[in-house]
């Protein structure tokens, strides 16, 4: 699913400051400050390879086309993961 086997390693053992969210298929190394905002990345740290294009802008898109925001009870499960863009 990742790029390489060391970021799917990497991304699986939870215990660097790397993160995956699924759900905007985007990568980030989060801040130290004990906050929940992350650098975002857009190459791999181990082999070099450039990381797919970020769906963020394509997550709010298709909330906003069901009439929801973010956080919302509402929102379908599918858009809490990556099964949203691969469906």
């Amino acid at each position: 699913m990742h790029c390489c086997k060391q970021m799917e390693n990497i991304v699986r053992s939870n215990e660097t400051a790397l993160v995956y969210m699924p759900h905007y298929r985007e990568y980030g190394i989060k801040y130290s400050d004990g906050g929940t905002s992350c650098q975002l990345i857009s190459h791999c740290p181990w082999c070099g390879k450039k990381l797919p294009s970020s769906m963020r802008e394509r997550w709010f898109e298709e909330l906003e086309k069901l009439g929801l925001e973010p956080g919302d009870k509402a929102v379908p499960k599918k858009f809490l993961s990556d099964k949203w863009f691969k469906s």
